[in-house]
């Protein structure tokens, strides 16, 4: 299937207008069990559903005419981050609906060492900026394991690295996560 998701974003990119849709036929099922999996831990009267959630990514996915898709690790690469700034996006407009100070998301996927697992996913983007600046790869690592939904070895795959190297630098990753949203409380 990767061979097929690669051949299927070259098409694509050399301008098969029937590519694209080719290709949603074959992503769309792993896209949906991503949102799925992402929304499960969100609170129980969360607006946003994973049909939603993955109609809005393939819709700015698809917008993206222009890119030059690489692989299929390439493609979940940015799947899940454009995830992400969905839920972020509907996170703020959430927050500016309320004035409350905020919608909470279960981190269930980060494994946080306390009790506390709710927090503000506007707080998280906020975080995940930051790592970004200070480490990319890492801020990578958790779009593809939270916001995207993958496992160790799937990650391992999209980042082009080993499932050992994953395990130690998302350990890692969880620890600076946590100080970091603990310091913004």
């Amino acid at each position: 299937m990767a061979g097929d998701v690669t051949s299927l974003l070259a098409a694509w990119r050399g301008g098969d207008p029937d590519a694209r849709d080719r290709l949603v036929a074959i992503v769309y099922p792993e896209l949906h069990a991503l949102a799925d999996r992402q929304l499960r831990g969100e609170r129980g009267d969360h607006t946003l559903q994973p049909t939603a959630l993955v109609n809005e990514a393939y819709l700015r996915l698809s917008g993206l005419d222009r890119i030059g898709w690489q692989d299929r690790a390439h493609f979940v690469r940015m799947a899940a981050r454009v995830m992400r700034e969905i839920l972020v996006d509907h996170a703020r407009r959430r927050n500016a609906a309320k004035r409350d100070g905020g919608q909470r998301v279960t981190l269930t996927g980060l494994d946080l060492p306390d009790d506390r697992r709710d927090l503000d996913v506007v707080a998280l983007d906020e975080a995940l900026t930051r790592l970004a600046q200070i480490d990319p790869d890492k801020a990578r690592l958790v779009e593809l394991r939270y916001f995207g939904g993958l496992g160790i070895e799937e990650t391992a795959e999209a980042l082009g690295t080993s499932p050992a190297t994953v395990k130690r630098h998302w350990q890692a990753t969880r620890a600076w996560l946590f100080d970091a949203l603990s310091a913004d409380d």
